[in-house]
């Protein structure tokens, strides 16, 4: 059927639209853009859910890391910082080479330049080492330099516990033997010989 109905006038026949014809092409477009909007609000719901879940998921999984983490006691750390993966096998190089005829200490307890002079010298307090080559010296090196401090300009490096500000700084309220000896060190880090020294007697904690 014709959309358009013959109408007369003075000067002879007009076509006007058929306002059944308008009204179903307007009913159409409004049935188009309903279920176009339906549509959209399932994609955007759908959208919706799947980043709360995705979100929910992660949550879980970072309190099940979280919880994991604080489960581990403190004393399983050992030194004194925590190591990245980059550093450890330069902290094993330096158990390796030092903890096998004395106590070895936390880098931190001396001030970086005094760390560089011992890595050094082959003259360590009065014995004579062979010192070590690279690449093993570079790595615990790396280490050291890195879990040390610097040292003041105008400040003597030290090469006895007794004489840095850093081993005293590290024990406050502690009254220290005189002199330290590293042998010390087990009186309250009793597991100071596997190089823990977060483990401490029962009067310190």
């Amino acid at each position: 059927m014709s959309i358009f109905v013959k109408r007369k006038t003075h000067n002879g026949e007009k076509r006007l639209p058929n306002s059944d014809g308008l009204r179903a092409g307007r009913s159409d477009r409004q049935v188009l853009q309903q279920s176009a909007e339906r549509q959209f609000k399932r994609q955007f719901f759908g959208l919706l859910l799947v980043i709360v879940t995705w979100s929910l998921a992660m949550g879980w999984l970072l309190a099940l890391a979280t919880n994991a983490h604080s489960a581990t006691p403190p004393a399983e750390i050992g030194t004194v910082d925590v190591v990245p993966a980059q550093y450890q096998l330069g902290q094993e190089l330096y158990l390796e080479n030092c903890s096998t005829c004395h106590i070895a200490l936390p880098p931190a307890v001396l001030p970086t330049q005094t760390w560089k002079n011992l890595l050094q010298d082959s003259q360590h307090y009065g014995a004579q080492l062979k010192p070590l080559v690279d690449p093993p010296r570079i790595l615990v090196w790396k280490y050291l330099s890195t879990f040390s401090r610097v040292q003041l300009d105008d400040e003597e490096t030290p090469y006895r516990l007794n004489n840095s500000r850093y081993f005293k700084a590290l024990h406050p309220g502690v009254k220290l033997p005189r002199p330290v000896q590293l042998g010390s060190c087990v009186s309250c880090h009793p597991s100071a010989s596997d190089y823990n020294f977060r483990r401490l007697t029962p009067e310190w904690k």
